[in-house]
């Protein structure tokens, strides 16, 4: 008898969920209190175990291969123990559960039950029917999971009482339902996992122990590059190229999926992370063995907040907080305020998503949001479809939230129907949202929520607008563009400036374009991408960049050809209703064929200009623009070349793209020349709102999501045929230059390390404000001169071969040397030269940041880093903290810290601390030059969340700042050498 992979894999992940131990969601908590025995609720577990291997098919069924019945057997014989270890654990909790009697039964309509579920309101506590609904969702988590160790009582009042603790920066702990990951920040992720089971094995314990015991879904889709562009071909051809480039990563990656339980790996070309967690991987509530409890959800992608659309809360961390999360920790936060932001009112004719979500990112960015929830409502709500809700929540790293979160109501139960989630499931999502008040039913009378804040936007006040030229919150109005760049290109150098010479602005560069006579000017495009989860997921926005194409086709205007244009759809459903409304052929006649399934330009991963454009800009310094239906432009990251980098709706990118510059006042001059000889002007080009509503609702159907998330469970043939090894322990090849054993437990004891000032540290770089998590450790190319370069080449690597640091994330040899490798950095040692360079202070010599730190290092010297205001602002990179700790960087010391940031910083034993208010560098006269003792006690118990301390130069100064370790819990890390080597110690000890 032969065993399918997919009837093994649901073996082992039922066994799996049954061995899960008190961090689990779906443990002995689905016994009801009125359960004759535990034995009962464990043979229900034993016969679903056994149902599930028989019938059931797992979403990815090319996720293990087991070749035999002995090695299945094999594998559960592993399992078992595990199995065992835990059944008096879980008998014992059974009874202990502090809120067992609120376990209650959802009954189905027509008889029998849904299953049981932890109820709030038998509770019977009236403050809970005030709490936002993102609240609620914290709660329930607290109330399920409650043990009194991990989660206590206490933290159940505390999220209660909310609206009286919140305001006291109160910590709870929180246990997110699932883990979501891509490959950029999945691989490091599935390197740290199998580093720690090394570290288990070293140190005599128990390997098995590092294994997720929450679902994890990783994406494949930060890896495909533009190559080709312009051809019916350009997907296929961009593919080969992305599995060339990437094979030794995807290999690794299909390891991982068979080495450790409750992984599922889904392959590359099967579309962006954050659109299939919306169109397929969003469960809204779960039913685990008959308990029901919301979806929740974090993310190594800071732009994982886009399924709070869906209702599901969910937002990003860094890899390293992940990963303690994929091994049961509680995650320590600190209980947040909710801004309620109301809407009213209706968009006006022509006004997108886009438009609205760069509104609200610059509302939300004045008032003020970070470490806050924002969560929707008003009459406006029933005005937003699914997808404008989810490109609103999309973009909350861009506005500082951590999530902005929509309540389920009507819309997303359609929603779920739309995208082929089954009428049993929404129904039963429905009764259990209704039951434990969680839903929304905006035909019902509304009880008054209470908020920390409250801002509100009537809808019909949002206007055309794009964001650039260097940050997602500078919004600019559409009928403000061409004065705004013209203001730009006079302005001194900083985020809303150029400081382009008056008699240079008007500067012509001609060149040759494949013998085509072709030129460019300051502001002139040369990306044109339709790109990023924030817009492919909404069909509006994407059929109305169809119906530009279509428009202008018809006028006789055409893109040109020295614009690198691109469109790479967030899911296949995307290509199915762009097909079905006939508007991919005018697309494809513009230049935007499809060229992937990914992020693409999004992440930097543009691809190269054509060599005579690349020449123009570089010969006569010219500010080349793209344009983009992305969600970051920080400078640097989209591409090397383009200093003018703006966010738009897709639409918005054909018609810049059909402009040729972003110096155009659209209302007054002509986008072009017709076929006519007229001008057409962008009225003429720019499609209505009825004309869009219609397209979406003849094109987009729910049987295009069935058979797209049908097809992606069997992989495709370049995935299908990469061989991985069957051990659970990884043979690390030392010649590799992608995947690497790091350093992180070399010398690791069972005995922490304990607090630690610093004594006499040298500065290895000083900020100014904004500096991004692009600037400290790049994703995009690596340059041919930087010492990563250098040490793949000495490896053999050609340059073509080079990929992004991005890729090369499973080895921290390159990545330490791609940390602060940003062409656009801005160190003020080097006195306002530009570039990843720094001064070394004993000698003066200006190095390359990687190669100051080492010999500060080899010297025996420790080092900080000053910053100024929102120090680690952007994209969730841990990276970003583990290149300065592999620096030898012991603190940051900023005005204030991206919250990510801040806690990876402490994950990996890095001390952040902040000036007290109205001071920085500048204002203490602080240079960088000087050295820098920070009085730390060395008695972890002899500091608080939150105190001061003191910092002393060695010419003198003295000041006071706060260090930023918020919570008990992360001052435990820091006492570990970071959060790692403390769950490594806290497993050994169970």
């Amino acid at each position: 008898m032969a065993f399918s992979s997919s009837a093994s894999s649901s073996l082992l992940r039922a066994a799996s969920s049954y061995s899960r131990t008190r961090f689990s969601h779906s443990s002995f908590r689905n016994l009801s209190p009125t359960s004759p025995s535990i034995a009962n609720h464990q043979r229900s577990l034993a016969s679903a175990a056994v149902r599930s291997f028989r019938c059931s098919v797992p979403r990815w069924s090319h996720r293990l291969d087991w070749s035999s019945p002995l090695s299945l057997r094999a594998h559960i014989r592993a399992v078992t123990p595990v199995i065992e270890r835990f059944e008096r654990k879980f008998a014992t909790m059974a009874a202990e559960h502090p809120f067992k009697t609120v376990l209650t039964s959802l009954p189905k309509p027509g008889g029998g039950e849904f299953g049981k579920f932890f109820s709030l309101p038998a509770l019977n506590d009236p403050r809970i029917d005030k709490l936002p609904y993102s609240i609620r969702i914290l709660l329930e988590s607290a109330v399920r999971n409650c043990d009194n160790f991990q989660v206590k009582k206490e933290d159940v009042e505390k999220i209660i009482d909310w609206e009286n603790t919140s305001p006291k920066q109160v910590e709870i702990p929180f246990k997110p339902a699932r883990v979501l990951l891509q490959d950029f920040t999945g691989v490091p992720a599935v390197v740290d996992l199998a580093c720690m089971r090394d570290a288990m094995h070293k140190l005599g314990s128990d390997t098995s122990k590092i294994n997720p015991l929450v679902p994890v879904d990783l994406v494949i889709d930060h890896s495909v590059q533009v190559d080709v562009t312009r051809s019916e071909n350009a997907v296929q051809a961009n593919m080969e190229l992305e599995f060339q480039r990437n094979k030794e990563r995807f290999s690794f990656l299909k390891w991982g999926s068979t080495a450790f339980h409750n992984m599922l790996v889904v392959p590359p070309g099967s579309g962006i992370v954050h659109q299939v967690n919306l169109e397929y991987l969003g469960r809204v509530v779960f039913n685990t063995n008959g308990m029901l409890y919301p979806d929740s959800v974090v993310g190594t992608d800071s732009h994982t907040t886009m399924i709070d659309g869906l209702g599901v809360a969910g937002w990003g961390v860094g890899g390293i907080e992940a990963e303690a999360a994929m091994l049961g920790q509680p995650m320590s936060m600190v209980l947040p305020g909710v801004v309620g932001f109301k809407l009213s009112g209706k968009l006006r004719n022509g006004v997108t998503a886009t438009d609205l979500v760069l509104t609200v990112t610059q509302m939300l960015r004045k008032h003020g949001v970070v470490g806050k929830f924002v969560e929707f409502c008003g009459d406006g709500m029933g005005e937003l479809s699914l997808a404008d809700r989810a490109t609103i929540a999309n973009m909350s790293p861009e506005y500082g939230a951590t999530m902005g979160f929509f309540p389920v109501d009507h819309v997303t139960l359609q929603y779920l129907k739309l995208t082929g989630r089954s009428d049993e499931t929404v129904a039963m999502i429905e009764s259990y949202l209704r039951a434990n008040k969680m839903f929304v039913d905006y035909n019902e009378p509304q009880q008054e929520r209470v908020y920390s804040s409250y801002l509100e936007l009537n809808l019909a006040e949002v206007e055309p607008c794009i964001s650039g030229p260097k940050r997602p919150h500078d919004r600019v109005p559409l009928r403000e563009m061409k004065s705004d760049w013209n203001s730009c290109l006079n302005n001194k150098v900083g985020f809303k400036g150029f400081a382009v010479p008056k008699e240079a602005q008007d500067k012509v560069a001609k060149f040759s374009f494949h013998g085509q006579p072709a030129e460019l000017r300051h502001g002139s495009v040369v990306i044109a991408a339709i790109t990023s989860c924030t817009n492919t997921s909404n069909p509006s926005v994407m059929l109305g960049a169809g119906l530009v194409a279509k428009k202008a086709c018809e006028l006789g205007l055409q893109v040109k050809p020295w614009i690198k244009t691109s469109l790479a759809p967030g899911s296949g459903v995307v290509t199915k209703y762009l097909l079905q409304s006939g508007l991919q052929e005018y697309l494809n006649k513009q230049g935007f064929h499809i060229v992937g399934y990914g992020c693409t330009t999004c992440i930097g991963n543009s691809g190269e200009l054509d060599d005579s454009v690349a020449s123009a800009i570089s010969e006569n310094d010219i500010i080349a623009s793209a344009v983009l239906s992305g969600n970051r432009n920080f400078e640097g990251r989209v591409h090397a070349l383009t200093r003018a980098n703006y966010l738009a709706s897709p639409p918005l990118v054909v018609a810049y793209a059909l402009a040729g510059t972003v110096d155009i006042d659209f209302d007054k001059e002509p986008i072009g020349t017709g076929k006519d000889g007229r001008s057409v002007y962008f009225k003429d080009i720019w499609p209505s709102t009825e004309e869009i509503a219609e397209a979406v609702q003849s094109s987009v159907l729910p049987d295009m999501f069935k058979s797209t998330y049908e097809a992606i469970t069997k992989g495709n043939p370049m995935w299908n045929q990469l061989s991985v090894p069957s051990s659970t322990m990884y043979s690390w090849d030392p010649n590799s230059t992608y995947i690497h054993e790091p350093p992180y437990f070399k010398n690791m004891t069972m005995e922490p390390p304990g607090a630690h000032g610093v004594k006499d540290a040298y500065c290895l770089l000083n900020f100014g404000d904004s500096i991004t998590t692009d600037h400290i450790s790049p994703a995009g190319s690596i340059h041919k001169d930087s010492p990563a370069a250098k040490y793949l080449l000495d490896r053999g690597v050609d340059r073509k071969d080079f990929n992004s640091y991005g890729s090369r994330r499973g080895n921290d040899e390159v990545m330490a040397r791609g940390t602060f490798a940003n062409i656009r950095l801005v160190n003020k040692l080097l006195n306002g030269e530009v570039g990843p360079k720094t001064v070394h202070v004993p000698t003066g010599e200006k190095l390359y940041v990687f190669d100051a730190a080492m010999r500060y290092k080899d010297a025996g010297y420790d080092t900080i880093v000053l910053a100024g205001a929102e120090y680690g602002s952007g994209s969730s990179r841990d990276w970003a903290a583990k290149g300065p700790m592999l620096l030898g960087v012991k603190a940051v010391i900023a005005k204030s810290f991206e919250r990510i940031h801040r806690s990876n910083l402490v994950g990996m034993g890095i001390i952040p601390l902040c000036f007290k208010s109205g001071e920085d560098a500048d204002t203490l006269g602080l240079t960088g030059h000087e050295r820098y003792t920070i009085d730390l006690p060395s008695k972890i118990t002899d500091i608080r969340p939150g105190q001061d301390v003191t910092v002393m130069t060695d010419n003198g100064k003295s000041f006071t700042c706060t260090v930023r370790f918020d919570t008990e819990v992360e001052l435990a890390y820091f006492n570990n050498g970071g959060i790692l080597p403390y769950v490594i110690r806290n497993l050994i000890k169970q």
